[in-house]
């Protein structure tokens, strides 16, 4: 059995080499990359990886069929550029691949740093995700933002965690929410949904209770809370972007 890494990529060059590297055992490795201006592309050329560039953007789950669509393996894993595979989930995903009734899909575990932390709580642990899948099986639905692995079928599940190396300062993590919050507010205008100002700050307010309380984000200490917050900033400015839309 042969297996495709598929990876969507802009302006990752400080990720896309330790992803690439800890999947150098793939059959193949894809990089499509967005219109990167960093050097994303080289590096990822330079770790083996083919390398093509699709630098309109369509979205997040369009943008990852493409990547599928240049698959050859039987098997694919699918992973972001800040995310890296272990030697022992590398073990358990070859033995999936060797078995004759494996299920269609596997999701596993993802064990996310958040500015310097691994957080347990806040609902960031285990926080499962469908990430292999045969070629044939599954693809991924067209939305903007947060993206879904359609699968044929029930998906098993896997033991060993996948590595994410998320937001390394505060200043990413602001950057990334308010291009999330953007995205989701234009998925949701496409939709016809409305909101107002007052709603808005009862999704942030709720994001933040979530994640800080019922997801016992404060046993994080500090971290949870920073994530309590930047969640329900998130939340708030998806909702208010969404009125002014509307507007």
């Amino acid at each position: 059995m042969t297996l495709s890494v598929i990876i969507i990529a802009k302006n990752e060059a400080e990720a896309i080499g330790d992803c690439l590297a800890s999947v150098a055992w793939a059959s193949e490795r894809i990089v499509l990359d967005g219109g990167s201006t960093d050097g994303t592309a080289e590096i990822a050329r330079r770790h083996g990886a083919r390398v093509e560039v699709a630098a309109d953007w369509p979205g997040f789950g369009r943008q990852k069929n493409r990547a599928l669509a240049l698959a050859n393996g039987d098997w694919v894993l699918s992973l972001d550029a800040d995310e890296q595979v272990s030697p022992e989930l590398r073990a358990e995903i070859e033995a999936v691949m060797r078995r004759p009734d494996a299920a269609p899909a596997y999701r596993m575990p993802r064990a996310s740093r958040y500015c310097g932390r691994v957080l347990r709580h806040g609902g960031w642990w285990p926080d499962y995700v469908t990430r292999l899948f045969r070629r044939g099986q599954a693809r991924f639905s067209d939305d903007l933002v947060h993206e879904r692995l359609l699968v044929d079928g029930p998906a098993g599940t896997l033991g060993h965690a996948l590595q994410h190396e998320t937001y390394t300062t505060l200043d990413e993590a602001l950057e990334k929410a308010n291009r999330y919050s953007t995205l989701g507010a234009q998925q949701a205008f496409e939709r016809g949904e409305r909101a107002t100002l007052g709603q808005a700050c009862l999704h942030g307010f709720w994001a933040f209770f979530r994640t800080y309380v019922l997801r016992r984000g404060f046993l994080d200490g500090g971290h949870g809370l920073l994530l309590a917050v930047s969640n329900a900033q998130a939340t708030f400015y998806r909702y208010a972007k969404l009125w002014l839309k509307r507007r």
